[in-house]
């Protein structure tokens, strides 16, 4: 019996030992990333970008922030300089058309489509997004990048047929 007990509490010993070893070089760990997150926090302003002010300001988005080598890339949409829909009912055209508005962005930031990480696509239509989805490989030249394709009932506005987002990755 009391040979049971020295092996039990032996046991305990090692596995709390074991346990406190492991939780302090966590600690370690989180502490140096925690310094790291701030040195970065405090020298990587946001930087926001507005492709169409008026409609962003009314509607309330900015198109586009980079923080450090990240880009996040609102939503694009087939409309004009004013927030009217484009190429009504013709997916393909309002497809072309997200992507010329993406590229100014791109741009502005130095970057392009080979620096683009993932691309969520959003569209009221998918089969015939379907059909011309090969038109990206115009776009995407070197790679594609991650991303999913989705469905929806609909968009913020009725005529828009699809809306596309990207996330960029631009080294220094």
């Amino acid at each position: 019996m009391r040979t049971t007990k020295y092996v039990v509490l032996g046991i305990l010993l090692t596995t709390t030992t074991s346990f406190l070893s492991c939780n302090e070089k966590v600690k370690e760990v989180t502490q140096e990333e925690n310094i790291d997150l701030v040195a970065h926090s405090k020298s990587e302003t946001p930087e926001y970008f507005l492709l169409r002010p008026e409609v962003e300001k009314a509607y309330g988005y900015s198109h586009a922030v980079k923080i450090g080598n990240s880009i996040k890339i609102s939503g694009a949409v087939s409309m004009d300089d004013e927030g009217n829909p484009t190429a009504i009912g013709d997916l393909e055209q309002q497809m072309k058309n997200c992507y010329a508005d993406l590229d100014k962005i791109l741009k502005h930031y130095g970057c392009t489509f080979n620096d683009v990480v993932k691309e969520d696509i959003f569209t009221t239509d998918m089969p015939k997004f379907l059909e011309v989805a090969a038109y990206r490989t115009k776009i995407y030249t070197k790679h594609f990048p991650t991303g999913s394709w989705l469905g929806v009932k609909e968009l913020a506005i009725p005529e828009f047929m699809i809306e596309i987002e990207l996330e960029v990755y631009k080294a220094n």
